[in-house]
């Protein structure tokens, strides 16, 4: 269920995570931000509730369809997986 609430400590966890990602030495690659993006999305929001953008918002629709790819994945399994590509990018950029 999406909308189950999360654990304090994934909630904490999670936090850590997304302050932490701002300061990594090298900015991700385009495929890592949508995975951190939709994930993000997922676990504070929930399921995508907006309409797909149009056709000439290349960005948005990106966006758009990698959180709508998450459609039903529980709060909490979208704040482990941001949580350990977070981790994952630390050692492969550093801070």
């Amino acid at each position: 269920m999406s909308s189950s609430k999360p654990s304090a400590e994934s909630q904490a966890a999670f936090d850590k995570a997304a302050e932490e990602v701002k300061r990594l030495k090298s900015k991700p690659t385009d495929n890592e931000l949508l995975f951190l993006y939709s994930h993000y999305k997922q676990a504070t929001v929930g399921d995508i509730d907006k309409e797909r953008p149009g056709m000439l918002d290349f960005k948005g629709r990106a966006k758009w369809d990698a959180w709508n790819e998450l459609k039903g994945t529980a709060r909490e399994d979208a704040m482990k997986a941001y949580i350990s590509k977070v981790e994952e990018l630390k050692q492969k950029y550093g801070m």
